[in-house]
């Protein structure tokens, strides 16, 4: 049953200020580079300059001979550590053997080739100046159709298909698009990103002498980059320590180290001396693992009554020539159907090799498919001569049709999109903003409103390693918590949703809740920030945990006291006993009790007062769902889009912390304001990148970003707590919540974008292409 969302307890619901903002925002936290060991040295790459090429030769003696350098290596030189970098399934990625620093042969501009290590970065990257690398250069192969055509990447592939994708062909399929009422397609092109994080990528890598090895990294889970270093380096686990205090934005990015990481890690081992490597922001924006480069071309056909029949989709991605990440048409192809009845799929798809850097995950990998589905139903829309609303009322599941399965076989849980959509459509009046469109026509003003719905697949299960997380709870002497998990925050205020649950759950103060999670040997194993899961996986092993140690607690308290347990509670850090006020102890005593005084315990039962639990989520996926809708004005003299007005209506199941929820959700979409209108990673014919700075990569400015409104259902999952992730919603609706609203108010001049960014030249060129309707 939905309901409008309120504070479900003294903590859970409630906009309990983040506990981490007070360190942050007086400059007290700690990123890789404020890590300061003695003795370290500093990293600098050396980069191609080509995109494809035999290397002839280096010349790396001036270098060598800087004052400060301490070596100059090549491949060569970290031949002997066998490095295999793997994804953040803790596989191989499905492409090339990734090293370091390439040996022989060249693949994209920016492919390090050799590093400078010196006692000081501004040494380092004096030394880089003074290499000499000859190449043969050859032809690069910048797009899919250069890769579909052109030789091979790859030398020892057998094509530059990295991956092929695609369901077994169904001959009902090419019936239905014969005998449908309507048939409509089209192709859009999604642009490569740049993952520009607030703090770029970096780490400090000290090996101690003992066989061991601290790694200082921005992560996005200890546990998973400790697994992929000793992976790598053919060590134990046990002999890598990760430790991660602040993280500035991970998205992906940050998921599990690469090339650059583990070269400053082999040169530590290498030279037995602590190294830095931190990304300065030229790096970030041209070889640090863009994103998103693809394009999908979608059909639909309908009957007489707007009702789909069918769905076919045909997806390429251009993954460069070491992606970072398995590719994203595997998700694209189980998250199409969306939450919507579709009765028949169709899918095929190949991810490319090119001579460009590699691409990698960004927050919702996946989000391309729904750009494509909702912008298409607004196409299918106009040709009925529908509004966009009614089409979706006519083809989204109903409460009543869930739980169901999609095309795939996948279970689509207790999802909301009808309630979803009418909560949205209580906050806009849509026959009122439809006349003041017309009249704005009238007078040259070009007004657009957009709508999308979708679901957020969250909290995989089954994903290895995206299974489980696990909480350890400890109360100290003093009646303080102390909790070691195996989440990860860069930047989602885990800190303060995650000690709110655990003083709903023991019925203390939130201020007496200290959450660790930054370091890989203080917790059990846990794939951290992915795939909006902390909430619904960690939430769940916080809730066991904590119900362990309350049973603790009352059955230490009710034998001390000579009390019934169930006539026992835990509030305000007091155990009180019904109907005796006078018998109430603190949690102090009762941990005196725990630590100290073993006689007074029930018989068998372990001395102090801890407790652990690993929680797997009940179900494949546990979606959320939600329904945007945002306002548009496109100046007909300059082509700027205005965003007038931005409204959110959300079911993320009970909400811990509903000012942190929104807080998600408004990150999100500045993300897809920056992705549907100002960003574009762009490469030039000879491989080389041209938006190198802030002044040519346009992120959006706060002035892009509109105030918004928020408005919030709550159907409790059937997780523990009956949480739902939130992480990735706002990019992935907010994309297609702006690309229809912007489609919509070019009606009127014919033809719609379909090629990613809108950009004001853009949609000059569509604008002035042919008169207004």
């Amino acid at each position: 049953m939905s309901v409008p969302i309120s504070g479900a307890g003294r903590y859970i619901g409630q906009r309990v200020l983040r506990k981490e903002d007070l360190r942050l925002l007086t400059g007290r936290g700690q990123f890789v580079d404020d890590i300061a060991i003695p003795g370290v040295l500093h990293v600098a790459y050396v980069r191609s300059q080509i995109a494809r090429g035999r290397i002839v030769s280096m010349d790396l003696e001036a270098a060598r001979a800087l004052p400060g350098v301490r070596a100059v290596l090549t491949a060569a030189d970290l031949g002997q550590f066998n490095v295999r970098l793997s994804n953040m399934h803790l596989h191989e990625n499905n492409g090339p053997i990734t090293l370091p620093l390439t040996a022989e042969y060249v693949r994209y501009v920016g492919d390090p080739v050799a590093m400078v290590v010196a006692e000081s970065r501004y040494i380092a990257e004096d030394a880089v100046a003074l290499v000499y690398v000859e190449y043969d250069e050859e032809d690069p192969l910048i797009t899919v159709e250069d890769a579909m055509t052109g030789p091979l990447v790859h030398a020892d592939r057998e094509s530059n298909v990295l991956l092929q994708i695609g369901l077994p062909p169904n001959p009902e399929y090419e019936r239905i698009l014969a005998g449908a009422a309507k048939v409509v397609t089209s192709t859009l092109r999604h642009q490569r990103i740049a993952q520009s994080t607030m703090e770029t990528r970096g780490c400090v890598s000290n090996p101690t002498g003992m066989g061991e090895l601290t790694v200082y990294i921005g992560c996005q889970s200890t546990h998973i980059a400790s697994a992929a270093i000793a992976i790598a380096f053919g060590l134990s686990e046990n002999q890598v320590r990760v430790i991660a205090r602040d993280v500035g934005g991970g998205f992906g990015l940050k998921a599990q180290p690469w090339r650059e990481e583990a070269g400053a890690i082999a040169a530590s081992l290498l030279l037995r001396r602590p190294v830095k490597w931190i990304e300065d922001r030229l790096e970030a924006l041209t070889t640090s693992c863009p994103a998103r480069e693809s394009d999908i071309t979608t059909t639909m056909a309908f009957d007489a009554d707007a009702k789909l029949l069918a769905m076919g989709v045909v997806y390429n991605s251009n993954n460069g020539a070491y992606p970072h990440m398995p590719d994203a048409g595997m998700p694209v192809m189980m998250f199409m159907p969306g939450p919507y009845r579709v009765p028949v799929y169709q899918f095929t798809g190949k991810a490319w090799f090119t001579n460009t850097v590699g691409l990698g995950g960004y927050r919702a990998p996946w989000a391309i498919e729904s750009l494509a589905r909702e912008s298409l139903f607004d196409k299918a829309a106009r040709e009925f001569g529908i509004d966009p609303i009614e089409i979706r009322r006519r083809n989204l599941l109903t409460s009543s049709e869930v739980p169901a399965r999609n095309p795939l076989g996948i279970e689509i849980d207790n999802i909301t999109p009808i309630e979803c959509l009418d909560n949205l459509l209580t906050k806009i009046d849509v026959p009122a903003f439809r006349a003041e469109q017309a009249e704005a026509r009238k007078q040259g003003r070009y007004l657009g409103l957009g709508i999308a719905t979708y679901i957020e697949p969250t909290a995989a299960n089954g994903i290895f390693p995206l299974l489980s997380d696990h909480a350890q709870i400890r109360i100290d002497h003093a009646g303080k918590v102390i909790a070691n998990l195996s989440t990860h925050s860069q930047g989602q205020g885990i800190e303060t949703t995650h000690a709110q649950i655990i003083a709903e759950q023991l019925g203390v103060s939130v201020d007496d809740v200290t959450i660790y999670q930054d370091d890989s040997t203080r917790s059990g194993f846990g794939p951290g920030g992915a795939g909006s899961r902390q909430a619904v996986v960690a939430g769940g092993a916080i809730i066991r945990t904590a119900r362990l140690l309350t049973d603790k607690i009352k059955a230490i308290a009710a034998h001390a006291l000579n009390a019934n347990p169930d006539d026992i509670t835990i509030e305000d850090g007091m155990v009180k006993v019904a109907g005796a006020e006078a018998m109430s102890r603190s949690l102090r005593e009762i941990a005196e009790l725990a630590y100290g005084d073993a006689k007074r315990l029930p018989p068998g039962m372990e001395a102090g007062l801890d407790a652990q639990y690993r929680y797997t989520a009940p179900r494949m996926f546990t979606h959320a769902t939600a329904a945007h809708a945002c306002v548009v004005e496109v100046d007909a003299e300059t082509g700027f889009v205005q965003i007038k007005r931005w409204i959110s209506s959300e079911d993320c199941g009970v909400q811990i912390n509903p000012a942190i929820v929104e807080g998600q959700i408004a990150g999100g979409v500045a993300q897809a304001i920056g992705v549907v209108l100002h960003e574009e990673f762009t490469i030039d014919a000879r491989g080389n990148p041209t938006a190198v700075t802030f002044k040519d990569y346009h992120l959006p400015a706060i002035t892009d970003v509109p105030i918004l409104e928020y408005t919030h259902i709550s159907t409790p999952s059937d997780s523990e707590g009956g949480f739902r992730g939130v992480g990735e919603g706002g990019i992935i609706i907010g994309g297609p919540t702006l690309l229809n609203a912007v489609a919509d108010a070019m009606v009127p001049f014919g033809t719609l974008p379909d090629d990613l960014p809108m950009t004001p030249s853009k949609l000059l060129k569509l604008m002035h292409s042919e008169m207004p309707a």
